[in-house]
């Protein structure tokens, strides 16, 4: 698909996303401002729809900056153990601090989100770096770790019901006033479109990147600062979303390569248009009732990313 097909794609959905839902909206009512209609499209629709937005180019963002700074296709925060410790900080933050402020816990699931992906990164050096699957997999197992802990001291403190809301991915809740810390991703995704070539010679490896001038190590705290500052964000507003930031980056790369400056814009509409694709998926398959998104983007995202690991062994 040419580039421009990817921005009309991303605004048909965009208006598709608004008026799909149990409330039927109309046209008609809406140009005639009706006070329940106009509640509605407020309220929650257009807050929904934003919320989407943010979200999958957040993600699919964070997915590209983990795989150019491990140089392996199949690492992203939910392959990393970054959700998962970013899930353990709010259990921490539930036991100690209950009535912390949301800002707060977003900076307690930071810190556990970053210190968690600084340990991946850590493992990730003892591992054959020509293995592509073999990192991921360390990855899947290390946040199953932190997963486990995270349940256990959940079943300990009688937490398991509130923690289950940040296991699956749900945008049903979002409405006005409550989703705004979202907006927060924003001035990263920024800085990391005015750092994409420094990111891009991360990629090469350490080597390369030192002896082309670069202070790799910064570059590389700096980048996952903005995956687990981001990470924390989207997981406390809408819970995990499985997958997108593994298969978002690697369909965009496939077609127009992997120079992270001509891609990132690309790479943050893909991940909108799949999640909400998805989402659009999620609240008419079973109308008028509603599945949460991460199932439909588990089961979309596994295919894809198994199709994936079979091309990657055919070729």
């Amino acid at each position: 698909m040419k580039k421009i097909g990817l921005f009309v794609l991303l605004l048909l959905l965009s208006v598709l996303s608004i008026f799909v839902g149990v409330k039927e909206l109309s046209l008609t009512q809406l140009f005639q401002w009706d006070a329940q209609q106009r509640l509605v499209l407020v309220t929650t629709r257009i807050p929904r729809t934003i919320s989407l937005l943010i979200a999958g180019s957040t993600l699919s963002i964070s997915g590209l900056i983990m795989q150019h700074l491990t140089q392996n296709k199949f690492v992203s925060p939910s392959t990393s153990g970054t959700m998962d410790s970013a899930r353990l900080g709010i259990l921490v933050v539930m036991i100690f601090f209950p009535s912390a402020p949301l800002l707060f816990r977003s900076f307690i699931a930071f810190l556990f989100a970053l210190g968690g992906t600084l340990f991946f990164i850590y493992l990730t050096r003892f591992l054959p770096a020509k293995n592509q699957v073999m990192i991921p997999l360390v990855g899947v197992m290390f946040g199953n770790i932190i997963g486990s802990i995270a349940t256990f001291f959940a079943y300990q403190f009688q937490l398991v019901q509130n923690m289950s809301s940040w296991l699956q991915g749900n945008f049903s809740t979002v409405m006005k006033g409550g989703y705004e810390l979202l907006f927060l991703t924003v001035p990263l995704l920024i800085m990391v479109y005015l750092y994409a070539y420094q990111f891009t010679m991360a990629g090469m490896g350490e080597d390369m990147a030192t002896n082309l001038g670069l202070d790799y190590q910064r570059i590389q705290l700096l980048g996952l600062s903005i995956v687990a500052l981001s990470s924390a964000v989207i997981l406390i507003m809408v819970g995990s979303i499985p997958f997108l930031g593994v298969i978002v980056p690697n369909l965009v790369s496939l077609r127009y390569g992997d120079h992270m400056k001509n891609t990132l814009v690309l790479t943050a509409v893909g991940g909108s248009i799949f999640l909400l694709i998805c989402d659009i998926l999620a609240r008419v398959v079973i109308a008028p009732y509603e599945i949460p998104v991460s199932v439909v983007v588990g089961a979309l995202g596994s295919l894809i990313f198994i199709t994936l690991l079979m091309r990657r062994r055919w070729t």
